[in-house]
């Protein structure tokens, strides 16, 4: 876990359209080695945050976790549900 991300940083990378969002998607692009950057909210489920974790270490991935909780994000991302990951794909510009 490197240096804190804030919600410009998050909003920028939205903007680049190699956003994976939720939980199953980021796994599973985890899993088949697509994810530069994993972000995992503030109360995200203990068992879900192992599993992220697990494979962004496996992959290579940076993950983060956020200080702001998933109703929170889901207000940066501009979207009417709650967000607990969002993904980074590879390639993608910072």
């Amino acid at each position: 876990m490197t240096g804190k991300i804030n919600a410009a940083e998050i909003k920028k990378m939205l903007k680049s359209s190699n956003v994976v969002i939720g939980t199953e998607r980021a796994i599973k692009s985890l899993k088949l080695g697509k994810v530069q950057k994993v972000l995992v909210s503030s109360n995200c489920s203990a068992s879900v945050e192992k599993d992220i974790n697990y494979y962004a270490g496996l992959s290579g991935a940076e993950f983060h976790k956020l200080d702001y909780p998933n109703d929170e994000l889901s207000v940066i991302c501009k979207k009417p549900f709650s967000i607990s990951v969002l993904a980074l794909l590879k390639g993608a510009s910072k």
